[in-house]
């Protein structure tokens, strides 16, 4: 009834425990990237199908995999390789498919943890559009992917577990300057489309799309966006209660924010 996505890039080391999680799927495909290490094999091994194709950005890639991908199922899971379905959220998605009520996609909740923590207070979303129909579903923006349903959405219990440290930091902050390269980047090109910015809008337009893009069009001119940041995420979000995990994962979201700008300033100058 429902079949599984996992994005995959050298993941020889969380392949494992995801695909362990998801194993009651008849219909899992492994979507890789052109990993070097075993991470195909380790998906071969465990029956799953695997497709490969070289990554260019979040949203074309996934894109790619929504109109290429032949599910056996009409309704499709996304998860990624350092993540782990528990048991609760598979009873959950079940009954979701099978009473949708209209609906053509869902969120799930998604806990992130860190050093064994669960980073309860300081996460921006907890919420992830991660079940749904691929024909309904489409993602925009190079990195961080933004979902975009065409129809209505649903809520479902039960949590998804995300490990983004079970590499170590030192693979987050990699990954993460990578992810500021495109952050930047995203950012020249929503300037470039982007409607005349309205404070109003950003608070009161009617329209939820048309409210989020003026309110990041807000953010993105606010003066000393690393250190608020900071305070939206350890004070106002209270992730001084996640402990020093949160202190933690508040300074590396401040730096990551700190390369955005870093970058922009960059990339505009060397604009001709």
């Amino acid at each position: 009834m429902i079949s599984v996505m996992v994005l995959t890039l050298n993941e020889e080391g969380d392949l494992p425990g995801c695909l362990e999680s998801i194993a009651w799927s008849d219909d899992v495909w492994v979507f890789d990237s052109l990993s070097t290490d075993r991470t195909t094999a380790i998906a071969e091994a465990s029956g799953a199908h695997v497709i490969q194709r070289k990554f260019d950005n979040w949203a074309a890639h996934q894109n790619w995999a929504m109109e290429n991908i032949p599910f056996k199922h009409p309704w499709v899971f996304y998860i990624d390789a350092d993540e782990r379905m528990t048991e609760g959220l598979r009873t959950a998605i079940h009954q979701a498919v099978s009473a949708a009520e209209g609906h053509v996609a869902f969120e799930v909740e998604r806990r992130d943890f860190l050093n064994g923590t669960w980073l309860k207070h300081v996460q921006l979303s907890a919420w992830y559009t991660r079940l749904f129909q691929p024909s309904k579903m489409r993602y925009e923006r190079l990195v961080n992917p933004v979902s975009v349903v065409d129809g209505t959405t649903g809520r479902i219990a039960g949590y998804l577990d995300h490990f983004p440290f079970s590499k170590g930091v030192t693979y987050w902050i990699q990954r993460h300057n990578d992810y500021s390269t495109k952050e930047a980047q995203q950012l020249l090109l929503n300037q470039a489309d982007a409607p005349p910015f309205r404070l109003r809008d950003a608070f009161f337009a009617s329209d939820f799309q048309t409210r989020r893009k003026q309110q990041k069009q807000l953010f993105y001119r606010l003066p000393g966006r690393p250190i608020l940041k900071f305070i939206l995420i350890y004070f106002a979000k209270r992730g001084f209660l996640d402990g020093s995990a949160g202190l933690t994962y508040a300074l590396l979201q401040s730096i990551y924010e700190y390369f955005i700008v870093l970058k922009t300033r960059e990339l505009k100058q060397n604009q001709p």
